[in-house]
Formats: structure tokens, sequence, C-alpha cells
């Protein structure tokens, strides 16, 4: 989405500045009420009504390709080891969020071999003999 135009902003601006009230400007001008108070409070806070920029990409605290050859490596590794693998200052959450973007989960495939151990639950189906 587009910022609105310098001189939409500057015509609320004018508006605002010849005591209009923030209701009544904001039907003038076709925009919602909680933009003009917006407006009002970027130029009271930074001194002018330039649109800020949307920063650009993101940038990424964890390496996605590291972490992937991690998981490759050792896919039963809890999200604390590959946290402390990779070295970064991130949440769990963070790490868990970064594995989901590369369609890695921990849910076990039907391919990997059982565990070691028994059944915990009896088997379904007719019981005697």
């Amino acid at each position: 989405m587009k910022p609105y135009s310098m001189d939409l902003r500057e015509r609320v601006i004018a508006a605002c500045d010849r005591s209009e009230p923030t209701l009544v400007v904001a039907k003038k001008f076709n925009v919602s009420p909680a933009w003009v108070r917006r407006l009002k409070q970027h130029r009271r806070e930074r001194g002018d009504i330039v649109p800020r920029t949307g920063g650009g990409p993101p940038q990424y605290k964890i390496d996605r390709g590291r972490l992937a050859e991690l998981v490759r490596l050792q896919p039963d590794a809890t999200l604390a080891e590959l946290r402390e693998k990779l070295g970064v200052d991130v949440s769990l959450w963070g790490i868990g969020k970064a594995l989901r973007a590369l369609k890695l989960t921990y849910k076990k495939s039907r391919f990997t071999p059982p565990n070691r151990i028994g059944r915990t639950s009896p088997r379904r189906g007719r019981h005697g003999g």
C-alpha cells in the first residue's frame, strides 16, 4: 500500500492548523480520523509530515541456511539446542518460526524407525482368544 501523497498531507495539516476538528478534516479529505491524528502526532514528534519508509526487506538474526543444515545433521535437536549451536540471541519462538518458514517440523514421519521401548497403549481390536 502506497503512502498518502505529500499534497494531501499538506492540505490535511493546513486544515488542522485552521483549528478544524479532526473528524471534520477526516470527512473532508476522505481519510480516517486515526490517520489525521497520527499525522499530527508525527509532525509534533518529528517536525515533518514526510511518510515513513517501509524499512526494506526483513533482516534475520538467524542464518536459515545454517539452521537447515543443523536440523539435517541432528533432526531430533531441541529448539534450545539449535539456538545454542547457532550462537544467536533469539527466543525459542523465533527459532520455531524460522523452522516453519523453512517448512521443517517436529512431526514424526511414519517412515522413521520405531523407538526402542514397547507400546505404552494396548492395541485396538478384539481382546481374548
